[in-house]
């Protein structure tokens, strides 16, 4: 039996992670594995029913699960509201209190959406399978930040990124060991002509480089690799960076790949306990029209299967029921390109779930 705290959150939240969960009820009846499902309350809509953006009981039961599943949270109702009270913070809370540091953010270019990539074919050439590394729970986003009202007027306000060599040295490892997993190439992305954390971060990451000696580090600025990978994303394997610049570098590799919509993430810590999710947002402006892509977040629930499961096959069967799908022109609105057949959330998953035999 697998314990799974499930978010669903806010927006097109709902309708995606119940079509995850359609995918999860139909690996559990193949590998007779039971999933045990909790649903807890985060973001907007933990606000408006308890007036928190994450809860207690929220995170006291994620504790106690074998893996959550996240939707999605915010959107314009709630942005008014102060930063700390904001959907946004339940977010950046319940990594912190999991303890999730490092979040795998895989960017992999299907052969059948090549056409719905922004980027023109020659670009494309060869195989688009890049593997993101991002520090999550350290950096700016989680650095001290304040306002103050001038003398002279207006107002001013700061923003502080901090790393200690114990926070750069752990993500580090899992990028080398994930690059050794994989071709054997990693990138590091920093600003270290600039910044004094970036400079700590290549310090650290070049030292630890000699005990991964199968593995070719490169270093990039922030600025140069988010130009690359419009230019040449073919030569990326896995990027490890810092929390803000992979928030930003991953969101651009989603156009890699088509939309938004085909990106999943795991957020892992020194356990199995991990988040799975998509890194879009909300989108409340789809939400419940049964339009939204629901594909990363089933494609997140194969990261689940592989990292915090064990279960290699089950999530292999997965990301093979999506290219077949693919295969057969099913798109949905995302993803759609001409002589392609437009689905809708709910049937795209029932299209995913049917193809594990």
């Amino acid at each position: 039996m697998k314990k799974i705290a499930v978010i669903r959150g806010d927006g097109i939240g709902p309708e995606i992670v119940n079509g995850a969960i359609k995918v999860l009820d139909v690996i559990s009846k193949k590998y007779n594995t039971p999933f045990v499902y909790t649903h807890l309350l985060m973001g907007g809509v933990a606000i408006d029913e308890t007036g928190l953006p994450l809860p207690k009981e929220t995170i006291d039961i994620c504790k106690r699960s074998d893996a959550v599943l996240l939707g999605s949270v915010g959107g314009p109702k709630w942005d008014k509201l102060p930063g700390d009270k904001r959907p946004e913070a339940g977010l950046l809370g319940i990594r912190k209190a999991l303890e999730v540091f490092a979040n795998l953010r895989p960017a992999i270019l299907f052969p059948q959406l090549k056409e719905a990539s922004a980027l023109k074919p020659e670009v494309l050439k060869g195989n688009i399978d890049i593997m993101v590394i991002r520090e999550l729970t350290g950096g700016i986003y989680f650095g001290e930040k304040s306002r103050i009202d001038l003398p002279s007027g207006g107002q001013k306000a700061w923003d502080t990124m901090a790393y200690s060599t114990y926070e750069i040295e752990r993500i580090a490892r899992v990028g080398f060991e994930t690059a050794r997993k994989r071709t054997k190439k990693l990138t590091l992305v920093d600003k270290a002509n600039v910044l004094e954390t970036s400079r700590l971060w290549r310090e650290i990451v070049l030292k630890m480089s000699a005990d991964y000696p199968d593995v070719t580090l490169e270093v990039q600025l922030v600025d140069s690799c988010a130009m690359q990978l419009i230019k040449n994303p073919g030569q990326f394997d896995t990027i490890l960076t810092e929390n803000m610049f992979g928030d930003i570098l991953s969101d651009e590799a989603s156009m890699l790949t088509g939309s938004l919509g085909m990106l999943p993430s795991a957020s892992l810590g020194n356990g199995t306990l991990g988040i799975y999710e998509p890194i879009h947002g909300s989108a409340p402006d789809i939400a419940g029209k049964d339009i939204a892509n629901p594909i990363a977040t089933i494609m997140s629930v194969a990261m689940m299967l592989r990292y915090s499961f064990n279960m290699e096959s089950a999530a292999k069967d997965i990301e093979d029921a999506v290219s077949k799908v693919l295969d057969t022109k099913y798109r949905t609105v995302d993803i759609m390109g001409a002589g392609m057949k437009c689905v809708g959330t709910i049937e795209m998953s029932k299209l995913i779930a049917n193809e594990i035999k």
